[in-house]
Parts: C-alpha cells; structure tokens; sequence
C-alpha cells in the first residue's frame, strides 16, 4: 500500500512537491515496507488472481505497471501472457526491480523504467494499466493521481485498469482498549492508595483527539453494518475530484454500548475476465492486511442502543501542509445527541506500511 515514512518532516509548513516527494519516494527505499507489502498474503495474492483472471485481455499486450516497487505485479502480468510490461518506478527499489527481473528470466518482456511516471516516456500506448497504488483510509499518500496521469496520457481507447474501482465505507465502533485506558485513572487507587482519577479528562484530550489512528478493528468492535460513502470508477474520475471525496452515511447500531470512533476502510475490485468481479477488502470482518482501518475518535463516548442512528457526512481531501497527506472531516449526529463536526489527519512523525 502507498506508504509513509514521513518522519523526516515535522514543521508544520507546507512542504513543496519536489520535497514531498523525495520523501515519499525515500520511503520506499528500504527493504522493509516491500517485505511488508509482499508479505500480505491477501493483498498480493488477490492481485495475483485479479491479474490472472484477466489474462484474456492482457495475452500479446502491453501493460504498464505504475509504482512498480519490487516488480511483482509485472511479473504476474508477464506470467499471464503480456507481450511488453513497462515497470515504472521512482524510489531506488527500482534497482532491485532490475534484478528480481533478471532472476525470473522476465528481461526480454519486462522492462524497469526508474524515475516518476510524469516525467518518464514511452515508446507506445498501452493496453493495460496495473498499480497498487492505495494507501491508508485509501486516499493517504496513495499514487492515485500518477494512475490517473498514466490513463489519461498512455492508456489506449477501451484499454484495461487493474483494479478499476475503489469503494470507501465507515461504521460507529467501540474500541475496548481505548474503554479501558480511560477507566484505568480510576483504579490506581484501589492499587497504590494515590487517586489520579482526575488524569481522565488529561487522558481523554490524549487519547480520542485529531490522529487518524491505523489499527486493527476486531469485528466485536463494530456496532452497525458498513456504510458505503464513496465510490471512485478508475475509468471517469479526475484529479479534480480527487481534491474532495465525499459522501453521507446512515448506520443503526446493533444493540447497547458505547461509541467512541468511527472506522474507515476500503476495498478495490478486480473486473472478473470470464468469471465474477474480484474483491479486496481492508474490511474488519475480513482476514487482516497490512492497510488495518482507519480509525476516528470522537471527543466524547456516546451510549446507544438497538436502532440508534449515527448519520452524517464525510469528506476527504488533501492536506494542506503536504498534497500526499489525508484529511477526513465528519459531520456526525448519534441518535439525539447534537450535531458534532471533527477534522482528523494522519500525525506528522507517522511511520507505517506501504504500497508498491
């Protein structure tokens, strides 16, 4: 997934795109994000099958592969019968690329192109795009945008993207660590003989602020069905509308507890070939993958119970300090409770997964 070593860069200042990238791309250099990602069995082997089940429309063509990483999906392209792979890559894992080709006996059909697919040249149009380009909550340093530069400027007319959609849900959650952190002012007490239950309102302000918190949600966690708020079709989305996705959400709770979060996770689809569309999700009810869920705390728990409603709107847009970092803003009511607005983004010194 698109990662984010962007521990180098704290001030808060709007960084210029030439420097935010070069971190960007320095994030992939080391040999730990792409262990990571490779070591996603969901991830990669969904890939691999969406690749495969697609080989009518990739045999004797040309694909090109947008960050390309370590150049396992153009491998998988070339395995499904691509006359030509064009693997572009801007970080030095390009140089391993090189050689992971070599290793494979691909050279002949894969070729690695290093630099930033906007600023590297073909030689022909393509058949195919593939990319994983998503990031955390999707939209996080995600090269969404070099794909979309790479459809509009390579892709030939009626041509092929893997994956072609990307849909984003939310769901109100209780986070039981978080539950327990709270309360635990309130027993040193009964151990130590000291009351600290006034750290509580400290540790709230702490604990539930403006982070976007990537964690694993467990299914127990989860007080409602998903909400779909958004789709993006690779095929017609632009850059433009890039700049702020959105959407509104309805979700009635299951039974009695408390909601401190809200969760966001993603999934792509893999057009089928011959047989049905193919799924990855980055969902808390399905097998974990290093992407976790995109979690939201509220400033206060709010108790519900069966048929609760939790309604509002949210909307994702790009930092203003750097163009690859996420915003999420929420407008949320829970049953009575007054309308609530909250702004969250990814934490400056956060160092998580990756992407290719």
């Amino acid at each position: 997934m698109a990662n984010r070593t962007m521990s180098h860069f704290t001030k808060k200042r709007k960084l210029d795109k030439r420097v935010q990238d070069n971190l960007y791309f320095d994030s992939y250099s080391d040999v730990t994000i792409h262990e990571e990602m490779i070591a996603d069995t969901v991830r990669t082997s969904t890939y691999r099958t969406g690749i495969l089940r697609n080989s009518n429309s990739i045999q004797g063509k040309v694909v090109l592969d947008v960050g390309a990483g370590t150049g396992v999906l153009s491998i998988f392209c070339a395995q499904a019968g691509a006359r030509k792979v064009y693997a572009v890559e801007a970080s030095s894992i390009a140089d391993q690329a090189v050689k992971i080709v070599k290793h494979n006996k691909m050279e002949d059909i894969i070729e690695v192109i290093k630099g930033s697919l906007e600023t590297i040249d073909l030689p022909e149009q393509v058949d195919v795009i593939v990319s994983e380009w998503m990031g955390y909550a999707l939209l996080h340093e995600s090269m969404l945008n070099s794909v979309l530069f790479a459809r509009d400027k390579w892709l030939k007319p009626g041509g092929l993207i893997l994956p072609s959609k990307a849909e984003l849900y939310i769901a109100p959650i209780n986070d039981l660590v978080v539950e327990d952190r709270l309360s635990f002012w309130n027993t040193v007490k009964d151990q130590y003989g000291v009351d600290m239950s006034c750290m509580s309102d400290f540790a709230k302000k702490c604990i539930m602020n403006n982070d976007i918190t990537v964690n694993l949600v467990t299914v127990e966690d989860v007080l409602s069905h998903p909400c779909k708020f958004a789709e993006l079709d690779l095929y017609l989305v632009t850059a433009e509308q890039l700049k702020s996705v959105s959407g509104s959400f309805k979700c009635e709770c299951f039974g009695s507890s408390p909601v401190n979060a809200l969760c966001v996770w993603f999934t792509v689809t893999f057009p089928g070939g011959e047989e049905k569309p193919l799924v990855l999700s980055t969902s808390p009810f399905k097998p974990e993958t290093h992407w976790k869920q995109a979690v939201l705390y509220l400033d206060d728990p709010v108790d519900v119970r069966q048929d609760t409603t939790v309604v509002g709107d949210v909307s994702m847009y790009p930092s203003e300090a750097s163009s690859r970092h996420v915003c999420i803003h929420v407008d949320y009511t829970i049953g009575e409770v007054k309308k609530h607005s909250k702004t969250f983004s990814i934490p400056d010194g956060y160092s998580g997964e990756a992407q290719q």
